[in-house]
């Protein structure tokens, strides 16, 4: 074993994640092959068998990632005979008897889905991002996402009222309630959990890549300079690209020799970026390539 990060793997991930040590890694983010999806480039996996097929991976991720680390699992069950199938379901409670912790689901809304005509449903606009932990307290810096508050403020906030200097608890006895006040002198505001980004428009020849600003916001919300970010589905490469941008290590796994290639293209263009990146991280990982 060599002290080696920063490199992809050609072949079946579970392979990669098998050679790692317990608690190496930072933080995971991937998007699977989807059940029955793309059958000519993964031979694709039944709905059936899907959550047999991915949880050994998930339990080997369970095993290499740090106890303060995250997994994001961008998925979206699909609809078949009428009526949307419940492999996801399936697999979120599965993994939970693995031992993960389900923190939060995140919504990618994709701001130029498809247009298409169905029977009995519209367009297919949003995937999941699933948030899971290994513990309950885990390393997120909410700071790092934050948005502008926008130009509702302005008047809005120009006479606040006695109600909206103080908690307005709801009419309705729900529990919930609010303090207007609190948004005085804020130029910045945490974001809500969905996520509006374009799918990706120059994917490179990948039949299935997510845009680079998807990593790169978990990136951000996870991880600090320095860490290691796997990806054990890495397609074309844009979770690495991804983390050479934000100054963290990467590691990464692909099947399929075109997609491999591809990755390694971009990797080879964006790693200038950390040629002189410090290693931080107490990942060993040994060089497949």
């Amino acid at each position: 074993m060599n002290e080696q990060v920063d490199t992809l793997f050609l072949g079946d991930s579970i392979e990669l994640l098998r050679s790692l040590p317990d608690n190496s890694v930072d933080f995971v983010i991937t998007s699977p092959p989807y059940a029955d999806n793309r059958k000519s480039t993964y031979q694709g996996v039944s709905m059936d068998q899907y959550v047999q097929w991915f949880t050994p991976y998930t339990a080997e991720i369970l095993r290499v990632l740090k106890t303060d680390g995250s997994f994001v699992l961008n998925i979206k069950e699909r609809a078949e005979n009428g009526e949307r199938q419940t492999y996801v379901i399936e697999l979120i409670l599965e993994m939970k008897r693995q031992g993960w912790y389900w923190i939060e689901e995140y919504i990618w809304h994709k701001k130029n889905c498809y247009p298409g005509k169905w029977p009995n449903r519209f367009r297919d606009a949003w995937e999941r991002c699933l948030h899971f932990a290994k513990a309950k307290k885990f390393r997120m810096f909410q700071d790092d996402v934050m948005v502008p508050v926008g130009n509702w403020a302005d008047s809005r906030l120009r006479h606040l009222s006695d109600t909206d200097q103080a908690r307005d608890e709801s009419r309705v006895g729900s529990g919930f309630g609010k303090n207007v006040s609190n948004w005085l002198d804020r130029d910045f505001v945490y974001p809500t959990n969905v996520l509006y980004m374009a799918t990706e428009s120059s994917n490179r020849g990948h039949s299935a890549s997510f845009p680079i600003g998807l990593p790169t916001w978990f990136i951000k919300l996870f991880t600090r300079p320095g860490d290691l970010v796997l990806d054990p589905f890495i397609g074309s490469g844009t979770t690495a690209v991804a983390a050479i941008r934000l100054g963290r290590h990467y590691l990464g796994a692909e099947l399929n020799h075109e997609y491999y290639q591809l990755a390694d293209e971009a990797i080879s263009v964006a790693q200038p970026a950390i040629e002189d990146l410090t290693i931080t991280s107490r990942s060993v990982v040994q060089r497949f390539v």
